[in-house]
């Protein structure tokens, strides 16, 4: 078995490894959290997942990569939204992480720093499964 063969049949395992560890630090962060947490606080890493979602609804054998070639704009198109929604979510997560430690009132700055880690870690599962999954 060559690299190839290995990381696509351990590839979707790690990404969804990653996926689950990501979730694991958001809800370890809002059970231990003093305050109750503002559904804002939970966006970031919905919009993240759905950002996952987006990315491997496309299939990179659909994918031409010629410059010439305007068969492909609809996905194209999709791939970039995905990648506008991934880096909003994670820019919408460091702002919340800001805004909590600076602020005494709201919660925690665990809160913050596990919803920035639940976004890196979602987006990153949804590129390793998006890059090991061939069908």
């Amino acid at each position: 078995m060559d690299v190839g063969e290995l990381w696509a049949i351990f590839g979707p395992g790690l990404a969804g490894a990653v996926f689950g560890a990501g979730w694991w630090f958001w809800v370890d962060a809002v059970v231990c959290s003093s305050v109750k947490v503002s559904f804002v606080h939970y966006l970031p890493g919905i919009f993240a997942s759905l950002a996952a979602l987006m990315f491997n609804s496309v299939r990179r054998d659909d994918i031409d990569y010629s410059p010439y070639d305007g068969g492909e704009w609809r996905l194209k198109l999709w791939l970039f939204l995905a990648y506008v929604v991934s880096f909003v979510s994670l820019a919408a997560s460091v702002g919340l992480l800001i805004q909590d430690a600076l602020t005494d009132s709201g919660p925690s700055g665990w809160t913050g720093t596990a919803g920035v880690l639940q976004c890196v870690c979602v987006l990153v599962s949804g590129l390793i499964y998006w890059t090991s999954h061939t069908e």
